[in-house]
């Protein structure tokens, strides 16, 4: 069995517990490690838990040939380059500037790592940026030599599960746990770039949970904050969104992301979502919510003078606003009763 509740650095993963909420950089550094810095101290500021990179090369990911499945169709996202290599070779992180990020994140106390795409990458994690956790990507999930690889170093592993059947999950999850993996998180996600939120399916975290006994959420690649916090009020332990300077920006991945502003806002209200669904509870909860039941609940109260010796009525007994009467439900059985003192208009009725 996998732990259903572990950490991340010092971030708590699982039931009852903040959602993890992490920052994907992607390609949106261009290249520039002035770019990634600036990313960095933004998402600090964002709120978000974690900044997570992306560890490849071109020629780790493809070779460079420009025929048949290689080239990019015209109708993709990503479009704008002759085939993938050329994509990935200009979207990569140059993997010099890890170890420098890597030591910003930690004076900015947020948690950093990256997604491996290939073993040699999680070997270059591990003895030059020592990262709390690993990231499979979902179009890596299929690789069971860079799951073994992961799984070996003992660490936690966030996985993203795309467009996989339960059939390739399922062998990707064995493979983890078979290969020493003891603390998994699986994220639902859908890999299309930009994803419509119909396409999304996040009821699915649900099923993934109660089949592995993991943490569970979202990898959002949908426009917007909604989705995610749909997914937090749907028990998401984890949230993975893309993050930018600027949308506007040219590069693959910019479109699809968030600003700071709307990263900072999602942050906001996922934790207004998960305040509002934490637990079960039908007390009267809040200073507000009892001033509120004293001021606008009805109760019976006295609505016009009665003299001692005269009987209660409908007339002079009523159902209104404020509270602070016996209860409504009580009318019917105090009518016709005698009143032992005399009381005066606006008393709120008592036994």
């Amino acid at each position: 069995m996998f732990k259903s509740i572990f950490s991340i650095g010092n971030h708590i993963i699982g039931e009852n517990h903040p959602c993890f909420i992490i920052a994907e950089i992607s390609a949106n550094h261009n290249q520039k490690i002035e770019t990634s810095i600036r990313l960095l101290e933004a998402v600090k500021k964002s709120g978000a838990d974690a900044v997570k990179l992306q560890t490849y090369t071109p020629d780790t990911l493809t070779i460079d040939v420009t025929k048949g499945a290689f080239i990019i169709p015209r109708n993709n996202t990503f479009a704008g380059t002759k085939n993938l290599y050329q994509l990935y070779e200009t979207a990569y992180m140059p993997w010099e500037f890890q170890p420098k990020l890597n030591e910003i994140a930690k004076k900015l106390k947020l948690t950093l790592f990256s997604t491996a795409y290939e073993p040699t990458a999680v070997k270059f994690l591990e003895e030059k940026l020592n990262p709390p956790v690993h990231k499979i990507a979902s179009f890596e999930m299929n690789d069971d030599e860079l799951l073994k690889s992961m799984a070996k170093t003992k660490k936690p592993i966030i996985m993203s599960t795309g467009m996989a059947t339960l059939e390739e999950i399922d062998h990707a999850v064995s493979t983890l746990k078979t290969s020493g993996c003891e603390e998994l998180a699986i994220l639902r996600c859908s890999s299309a770039y930009p994803a419509k939120a119909e396409d999304m399916y996040v009821q699915n975290m649900r099923v993934l949970r109660d089949i592995y006994h993991t943490p569970v959420g979202l990898s959002d690649h949908s426009a917007g904050l909604g989705v995610a916090v749909a997914a937090v009020a749907l028990g998401a332990n984890v949230i993975e969104k893309h993050f930018t300077l600027d949308t506007h920006d040219k590069g693959p991945d910019h479109s699809f992301s968030m600003d700071p502003e709307e990263f900072r806002l999602m942050v906001r209200s996922i934790r207004q979502a998960e305040a509002a669904v934490k637990e079960v509870s039908f007390d009267v909860h809040g200073e507000l919510e009892y001033q509120s039941q004293a001021l606008f609940r009805r109760s019976l109260y006295v609505v016009e003078d009665i003299k001692k010796g005269e009987k209660l009525t409908k007339t002079n007994l009523r159902s209104i606003r404020p509270g602070g009467g016996i209860a409504p439900k009580y009318l019917e059985q105090l009518l016709g009763l005698m009143i032992m003192k005399s009381v005066s208009r606006g008393t709120p009725m008592s036994w």
